[in-house]
């Protein structure tokens, strides 16, 4: 036998240990701590060793209970970043997935696999009401914001074949991801020819000022290339204007590109706050985020399939389709960056199938009302403010403190408020900084949280305050 081959008894015992151990701790995930106590210098201890010369076999798996309890808990209380929850049905459907080891590149390379990403394609953008749209799923938002950015600019700026023209601009507001700052500079745009549009009150892209910026650009003989818009931006959850944007884009030529990675998906239940999504040319949208897929599973939508393979379609002959079939002939690789795929699509095919869209709907109908059940125990709470709560589930807020303190002081102790509330381990918040403010962020993208932990949050962090003004805290 090779010495890499095990018998079909020997990966069933592999099998059913690590489902065991994986179904006893989500048994007891909501009692773990969301962020486990270790230490950088113990987690180097635990996990970094010397690469084996002759493996240990079976006992190779006695260290995943260190790996458990060295890992964020994928509980309730985590309200960090834009993390969705990992359904444990898509779970299972990994595992299948890297049985079968398909690469997901082209129809003759892996049938199934293939057919069954173009079905989720098509019913991702069904559900968030952007019929017709292509598409491919990507290891996340930053990838998919790449590629539409790299359709833009090959549809309105080709350089694919003498490299990148001078004078093209790019459009976002100064709420964008940092995808976006990245893409620019990957594609040769350069991050000097991407203008952030100041937002307005409720931090949304002021269309006003994209107009502006525009008219001026274009009168020193700059050409528009792109407008991103945010369908949630990572730090508040605003929604830009999608409708008035994809009209001021298209006016002036541009290419429209959503940023939807974050909150496009919460169009499956609340449609009205993103009409004008599909007017886009491309859109991002992340599955791991609010349709709880395990990591990775991001999407890039767009409308046209002669302007992906204008971007990426690049065969050698031994890529060559053979067959004229639609389907058989089809290749994801002409429309995307990459050749080499994971079978991504297998846990969102039987994710979707198993619980059905209304469970999705339903999940993220109760996110939004326990972001809206959030902010009001703030409003509530005189010794909290609440500084940023936009459309979708992201909540900013911070602890006011003693009366008269600086800004400077002020955005120190709400940074140690939130290193503390990590450290007490039993709700896991983020920050983000609005105008200068140093916040505590809650961003609810998590089917196992309830009320009670959202209950808990304001309790936690008056709580840590107070720890950290009790006088051994103090020197």
């Amino acid at each position: 036998m090779n010495p890499l081959e095990i018998s079909s008894s020997q990966f069933r015992r592999l099998a059913e240990r690590v489902a065991q151990q994986a179904a006893d701790y989500l048994d007891r995930v909501d009692s773990v701590p969301v962020a486990p106590s270790v230490t950088g210098e113990q987690s180097l201890r635990l996990f970094d060793a010397i690469l084996p010369e002759q493996g240990i076999g079976e006992a190779a798996f006695d260290d995943l209970p260190e790996v458990l309890r060295a890992s964020r808990a994928p509980n309730g209380r985590f309200f960090g970043y834009v993390l969705g929850s990992g359904d444990p049905v898509a779970a299972t459907a990994d595992l299948m997935a890297s049985v079968l080891n398909q690469n997901v590149t082209a129809w003759r390379s892996g049938p199934a696999a293939v057919t069954i990403e173009k079905t989720v394609v098509n019913w991702l953008s069904q559900a968030i009401g952007c019929l017709g749209f292509r598409g491919y799923l990507t290891g996340g938002g930053s990838a998919a914001n790449l590629m539409g950015l790299a359709m833009a600019r090959e549809a309105l700026s080709p350089a694919n074949e003498r490299g990148v023209s001078a004078g093209s601009v790019v459009y976002a507001s100064h709420e964008v991801h940092m995808s976006i700052p990245k893409s620019v500079a990957l594609l040769g745009i350069g991050r000097d020819n991407l203008r952030l549009i100041p937002t307005d009150s409720s931090l949304r892209m002021d269309t006003a000022q994209l107009e502006r910026q525009i008219a001026n650009d274009k009168s020193t003989g700059r050409t528009p290339l792109a407008v991103v818009a945010s369908a949630g931006t990572v730090n508040t959850g605003a929604i830009d204007p999608l409708a008035k944007i994809a009209e001021i884009a298209h006016r002036n030529g541009a290419w429209f590109h959503i940023d939807g990675a974050y909150g496009a998906l919460a169009a499956i239940a609340e449609r009205s706050r993103f009409n004008g999504m599909e007017l886009a040319d491309s859109i991002s949208l992340d599955p791991h985020k609010w349709l709880y897929q395990p990591l990775d599973c991001g999407c890039l939508l767009y409308r046209s399939s002669e302007a992906a393979q204008k971007a990426f379609s690049h065969s050698g002959d031994y890529t060559r389709a053979l067959s004229a079939d639609p389907i058989e002939g089809f290749a994801f690789f002409e429309e995307s960056l990459e050749l080499s795929r994971r079978f991504r699509a297998l846990k969102l095919w039987l994710s979707l199938r198993y619980h059905g869209l209304a469970a999705f709907r339903e999940s993220i109908r109760k996110d939004l009302a326990h972001a809206r059940r959030l902010a009001e125990a703030i409003r509530v709470e005189p010794q909290l403010e609440l500084v940023g709560s936009g459309k979708l589930s992201a909540v900013c807020f911070r602890y006011r403190g003693a009366s008269g303190i600086d800004e400077t002081t002020l955005n120190q102790l709400n940074a140690s408020i939130l290193k503390h509330t990590q450290k007490r381990g039993r709700i896991y918040l983020s920050n983000a900084t609005l105008a200068g403010k140093f916040c505590l962020r809650a961003c609810i993208v998590n089917h196992r949280t309830r009320d009670s932990d959202i209950d808990a949050i304001v309790p936690e962090v008056v709580a840590a305050a107070k720890e950290l003004a009790a006088p051994e805290n103090t020197r």
